[in-house]
């Protein structure tokens, strides 16, 4: 399996890439809108591929030509140029008490199942950790949770499903400060068809963690679908709509050749990625590093 499970993206856009280029001695008009082609069908995002043509163009008028090997330096180049700063592994800390991640993102794209990676992540760093099951309208999520607390052996704060979300996060919070955890992770519910209703209702969960910790949360990860390309920059960019969101973690990225989202995301919000779901196993959740990707791109 590929670095960050980009295999598939990679062989497609290099593929597309070794197409636009074969054969020709000049990088022309139909070459450049092949590569946008092969960058847009990646899902770097629109503005992306226009910086990189932009680029290409800039260096083809001094040089003339390039060939497929000066081509992909110069797009990895301009990539590392564009991610530098805007995409980094996990966050650091130096607070009192728990360290309080909200989990947010739609029904569908991973979300519980990232925070149970995340917890079994957490463990191995060295760090002990609660989980707080507040999406509590849909029963399947709350028993989900509780079998990747039972999966990767962390204790849960769960009151079942159609309790009041607020009550789950603040009695999880309360917990993790009773226990003096390190991390409290707290799932959310998924949705975003009302967007009155979300932020009302992070608003009130946000209220409540801070009587029991200052500042709480101190992390707002958004998880999303990177196998929905364009649609999770959509997702992200109306999340942001709603709460602060301080750093996304993309999920299925094993299984899609659209993984430059991360890039069309990076470059449209600049909201750092934390995390990348890279398989099915407890384990598959990687801390996400720019310049590899990047690398693992044009490998």
């Amino acid at each position: 399996m590929a670095l960050f499970g980009l295999g598939k993206t990679r062989e497609s856009l290099l593929g597309k890439l070794t197409r636009a280029v074969a054969g020709r001695s000049v990088v022309d008009e139909d070459v450049l809108d092949a590569l946008e082609e092969a960058l847009i069908g990646a899902d770097v995002g629109v503005d992306t591929a226009v910086s990189l043509i932009e680029a290409v163009q800039e260096r083809v008028a001094k040089d003339k030509y390039l060939g497929e090997e000066e081509l992909k330096g110069l797009i990895r180049e301009t990539l590392l140029a564009t991610m530098t700063g805007r995409a980094s592994g996990p966050s650091t800390w130096a607070h009192l008490g728990p360290h309080v991640i909200l989990v947010v993102g739609v029904n569908g794209v991973g979300k519980t199942t990232s925070i149970g990676k995340l917890a079994h992540y957490y463990q191995r760093e060295g760090h002990s950790v609660l989980l707080g099951a507040a999406d509590t309208f849909r029963a399947a999520a709350v028993d989900q949770l509780k079998i990747w607390a039972s999966r990767v052996g962390v204790p849960i704060v769960e009151k079942g499903m159609n309790t009041d979300p607020a009550a789950v996060a603040y009695a999880a919070v309360e917990e993790g400060k009773k226990q003096a955890k390190d991390i409290v992770l707290i799932d959310t519910a998924g949705r975003l068809h009302n967007k009155v209703n979300l932020m009302n209702e992070l608003s009130k969960i946000k209220r409540v963690m801070e009587k029991v910790v200052p500042n709480a949360p101190h992390e707002v990860l958004l998880v999303l679908d990177a196998s929905t390309g364009q649609n999770a920059v959509n997702q992200a960019v109306e999340f942001s709509k709603v709460t602060e969101v301080t750093g996304l973690i993309l999920t299925k990225m094993d299984g899609t050749a659209k993984g430059g989202v991360a890039l069309a995301i990076a470059n449209t919000l600049q909201i750092p990625v934390r995390f990348v779901g890279v398989g099915e196993a407890k384990e598959d959740l990687v801390p996400f590093d720019a310049t590899a990707y990047v690398n693992t791109l044009f490998a």
